[in-house]
């Protein structure tokens, strides 16, 4: 369960209300929900769509993570946050608003 608490953790520290028990959680700060799942294995991925949704994993697990979640395209926004002892990255964060120069 240490990877569930570093989760709650990070979220915390970056301002967000945590909400929720276990290994699946939501975080909340001003008008953004994120739904949260630490990943200790890669298993089934959440189906839901219309979400932001924060994948929390270990070095191990990511790249795999990573490859399942664009192979399958979801239908959320979606980041991983890699954990690596007591430290943390974002690996993959969602993509920015899209901006075109104008000649």
């Amino acid at each position: 369960m240490r990877l569930v608490e570093q989760a709650r953790s990070i979220f915390a520290e970056l301002g967000y209300t945590v909400e929720g028990t276990g290994p699946e959680f939501r975080a909340e700060r001003e008008w953004k929900v994120v739904h949260v799942s630490t990943v200790l294995e890669t298993g089934d991925l959440p189906s839901e769509s219309g979400e932001f949704r924060c994948f929390v994993a270990t070095r191990e697990d990511a790249d795999d993570l990573e490859q399942r979640l664009r192979y399958t395209d979801p239908d959320y926004e979606w980041a991983i946050i890699v954990v690596d002892g007591d430290d943390y990255e974002v690996e993959r964060a969602p993509p920015g608003p899209k901006v075109s120069a104008q000649a």
